[in-house]
């Protein structure tokens, strides 16, 4: 899938070829481990959390990516460095401690040093956001950017969680969609072999994502202050 790489560094998206690839979900990921090569991982991203959108992709589990150094902004999201960047709320954390590729629910949640608001700004290079499982991991999971917004509670919040731009609502969904934090982060140990003390991992959303446009962006949610940042062209 050398596409992939090309297509991003040119910020031109291209259409998907569907199946055509013969690429399993475990090659995409091999694709998406070689276009990090060499680069720190900073965290991790989930995606397609829930069942439904997992029935929708013909696949069982969540998917995940990876977030570099680079990929975590601090107030400014500029449009013009991305192909097609939309918006999604998130809930997101950040670890205190490891967590290795055995752990259970429990310890994994014990090992979370605080609960964030986030904004996760997708940027996909297949054509209109139509892409095979394979297509998306191979892509990094649309990794585009990322925010930290403030600090919630110790425990998981309960309520809407909700994304603004211009003043506008634009996406709304309930926290609780996104289901058991420790169980995500021990399936996501599982997978990467081992999540480390300090990265960040985005949870997923449970609201839709939105075509992005300049503004100010707003992420609310219960228990926190809300998360605020531009984006511009």
């Amino acid at each position: 899938m050398a596409v992939v790489a090309g297509a991003r560094a040119a910020r031109a998206p291209v259409p998907s070829r569907g199946g055509d690839w013969e690429v399993d979900l475990a090659g995409a990921y091999r694709v998406q481990a070689a276009g990090g090569r060499g680069r720190p991982v900073k965290g991790y991203k989930l995606g397609l959390v829930s069942p439904a959108k997992q029935a929708q992709m013909g696949i069982a589990t969540p998917i995940y990516g990876r977030i570099y150094p680079e990929m975590l902004l601090d107030g400014e999201v500029v449009l013009s460095r991305l192909a097609q960047p939309r918006f999604e709320p998130e809930i997101a954390v950040v670890l205190r401690d490891p967590v290795p590729p055995g752990a259970t629910p429990g310890v994994a949640w014990q090992a979370v040093g605080g609960l964030f608001l986030g904004l996760d700004v997708l940027d996909s290079i297949w054509l209109d956001y139509r892409f095979t499982a394979a297509e998306v991991v191979a892509d990094n999971c649309s990794g585009g950017a990322f925010l930290l917004g403030p600090r919630l509670g110790a425990t998981v919040p309960r309520g809407p969680l909700r994304l603004y731009l211009g003043g506008a609502l634009k996406a709304e969904g309930p926290v609780e969609a996104l289901g058991d934090p420790g169980e995500r982060l021990a399936w996501l140990a599982r997978q990467v072999g081992g999540l480390q003390a300090g990265q960040v991992v985005f949870l997923g959303s449970p609201a839709g994502a939105v075509p992005a446009e300049p503004g100010v962006l707003e992420v609310t949610g219960p228990g926190a202050d809300a998360l605020i940042a531009r984006a511009v062209l």
